[in-house]
């Protein structure tokens, strides 16, 4: 929710704080601007990963996890504020806190996986990993819900004409707060967890091979899985006691040698998946308006091209990007983590090409069903 639900109202800010009256189109963010708004709480996911995975490592996951929560939280709220009424302050004021709200999302993101895998058996680790990230697509529908509700409540509010049938009327006073809500109500998913985190034990690999207490890890266990562990809490001080493996450090000439292709192999597949499914959702609503789905924002108020671009997202959401994420789910132990990764990368290929090289016939009226259908495919897959 936190990270897509900035492509939902860039548009809006164009036209808050970069509308010259003169002009025959609404105003839009400057690219600079625009790449800065959407790309800069990626900068903080980044920074996020690598901080908060080495800190997990060092004082378990549970207390981490806890913590990027509440960063999340407050890093909400803070970026539906502003300091000051210029274009020059809210975009800084927004442009921070965002960066800190990706600082934090930037934790989750390795820790929901560790946790999984760690509390995971090995029969069912790839559907359970596979579900964690899932919720993503559930995260980008409901910040298109969340944004075609409130932009409906105020177009029903506070009507107004089209950018072409009147300038100045076309941009109601109360818009500035249609960006500010949807922003800030990130902080509801992420706080409904708060409680469900704090009563989550550690995870027994953490437990019992880092902190090296294997009583307490068959404690945690037995307490997850509602069953008497107590035989199994020997041999695992027998394995802490031994290492086995443990101390190897991430750059250290044996984790190359056993698991190095691995690791290089899974951060490039991810790294050259995320190029392509992050641009094509933060930067979504500017290929819509370019292939004449969404009408061009001069015929529209403001308000009405948040909804606009709202059920376009939710639509793409909810017949590409979650049928997709699921379908993963329920055959990723049945087909195999290879086979499926190796046919999502292939057909995105196919869908993609499909798309950019007869590019103008998307673009010609009539032809726009076509495009959203291919369009969705390529999320499906993604």
């Amino acid at each position: 929710y936190d990270l897509f639900c900035i492509s939902l109202v860039s548009k809006l800010l164009g036209r808050i704080y970069y509308t010259d009256l003169a002009g025959d189109n609404p105003g839009s963010l400057p690219p600079n601007v625009s790449a800065a708004v959407n790309g800069v709480a990626l900068c903080g996911t980044l920074a996020g990963q690598l901080f908060f995975g080495w800190l997990g490592d060092k004082l378990g996951r549970k207390s981490v996890y806890g913590f990027t929560l509440v960063l999340m939280v407050v890093c909400s709220v803070a970026s539906g504020l502003s300091f000051g009424r210029t274009a020059k302050g809210v975009v800084a004021t927004l442009c921070f806190f965002r960066f800190w709200l990706g600082f934090g999302i930037g934790g989750d993101y390795p820790l929901s996986a560790t946790i999984m895998s760690e509390y995971a058996n090995k029969r069912t680790r790839g559907a359970f990993i596979a579900a964690v990230f899932a919720m993503q697509g559930f995260g980008i529908l409901f910040g298109a819900i969340v944004a075609l509700v409130v932009s409906a409540g105020f177009r029903n509010a506070y009507p107004a004409p089209s950018y072409a049938d009147g300038r100045a009327a076309s941009l109601v006073p109360e818009a500035d707060y249609v960006w500010r809500i949807i922003l800030m109500f990130g902080t509801v998913p992420a706080a409904l967890t708060y409680y469900w985190r704090m009563k989550m034990p550690e995870t027994a690999r953490y437990t019992a091979l880092i902190a090296r207490n294997a009583k307490q890890a068959a404690a945690d266990m037995s307490k997850v899985l509602d069953t008497e562990i107590q035989e199994d809490a020997d041999r695992a001080e027998a394995v802490a006691a031994g290492g086995a493996g443990n101390e190897w450090g991430l750059f250290s000439r044996q984790f190359v040698r056993r698991h190095g292709v691995h690791l290089v192999a899974t951060t490039s597949t991810w790294f050259l998946l995320d190029i392509a499914f992050y641009s094509q959702n933060l930067f979504q609503k500017d290929i819509f308006s370019k292939v004449g789905w969404i009408p061009p924002a001069r015929t529209m108020n403001a308000v009405e091209e948040v909804f606009r671009i709202a059920r376009a997202q939710a639509l793409i959401a909810l017949c590409g990007t979650i049928p997709g994420y699921w379908f993963t789910v329920a055959f990723i132990d049945v087909a195999g983590r290879f086979a499926i990764q190796l046919m999502g990368f292939a057909m995105m290929t196919v869908f993609m090409l499909g798309l950019a090289a007869p590019y103008h016939h998307w673009t010609t009226p009539g032809n726009h069903t076509g495009f959203v259908v291919m369009y969705g495919f390529t999320f499906f897959f993604a």
